[in-house]
């Protein structure tokens, strides 16, 4: 029951920023760029009991992911400005973020060893 009650409140919150986007596209996509998700899956984890040793490590774990997020994101827009098609702009994001995740994963192994 209580995945029911997050996929609701989740799917709402998503919704009505997305359709406050449509209106305002700047204001939402600066809405959109605040860590709804990250704020959510830490509350989410707290309420069911997580320890917060836990929820640190998830933390920690999202500020790893933002550099990769910038660049899936900077991918997209420039793929968009070039009215390449958004299925393939989004392809192009993603493949970057995972680019660069494997590059920061890797660089960062190498300076710790």
């Amino acid at each position: 029951m209580f995945t029911i009650v997050k996929i609701i409140v989740s799917a709402i919150i998503i919704g009505v920023i997305t359709d406050f986007s449509r209106r305002y596209p700047t204001q939402g996509g600066i809405i959109a760029a605040l860590p709804i998700v990250s704020v959510l899956s830490i509350l989410w984890l707290y309420i069911q009991g997580e320890q917060m040793e836990t929820l640190s490590k998830f933390a920690l774990s999202v500020v790893w992911g933002i550099p990769a997020t910038v660049v899936m994101l900077v991918i997209i827009w420039i793929a968009l400005q070039h009215s390449i098609h958004l299925f393939v702009s989004l392809g192009l994001g993603m493949g970057g973020w995972l680019l660069f995740l494997f590059a920061q994963d890797m660089i960062v192994k190498h300076l710790i060893s």
